[in-house]
């Protein structure tokens, strides 16, 4: 995202604005993000990404109604901001291929982990709570 801010147009708009928004976006990624580990924390299941199987229970509520992945979209958000704060909409290209990226290759498989081990209640959740927003 640095290297193509460097070398593409910037998006000129004043200092206070462009810090201001970055740093409002950035708020909102550590928000959804400390809102994932708490219900996780709560219910006493695994936050470790790669290790899905050990789940221990079926997060559903908090933040988790808003989202199936709260922490996944703060992560997107703070790419966001830091697109923002380089002044870059050639920078986007990082959030968006963070986004393709972690949907296939940690999303998905979280997703089949989970419904192997809860069924019927992972498709009535996901039926009712998008993936992202």
């Amino acid at each position: 995202m640095w290297g193509l801010s460097r070398v593409t147009p910037s998006i000129q708009m004043a200092d206070g604005v462009r810090l201001a928004s970055a740093l409002a976006v950035a708020l909102a990624a550590i928000g959804f993000s400390v809102a994932g580990v708490l219900a996780f924390r709560r219910a006493r299941t695994t936050i470790n990404p790669t290790q899905p199987q050990l789940t221990s229970s079926l997060v559903s509520s908090g933040i988790y109604t808003v989202t199936r992945n709260p922490m996944y979209v703060g992560l997107l958000l703070v790419l966001v901001a830091w697109a923002i704060v380089l002044s870059s909409a050639w920078a986007l290209l990082g959030p968006v291929a963070y986004f393709f990226y972690i949907g296939r290759f940690q999303i998905a498989p979280e997703e089949r982990a989970l419904a192997t081990l809860f069924g019927a209640e992972y498709a009535a959740y996901t039926s009712r709570v998008r993936r992202w927003l």
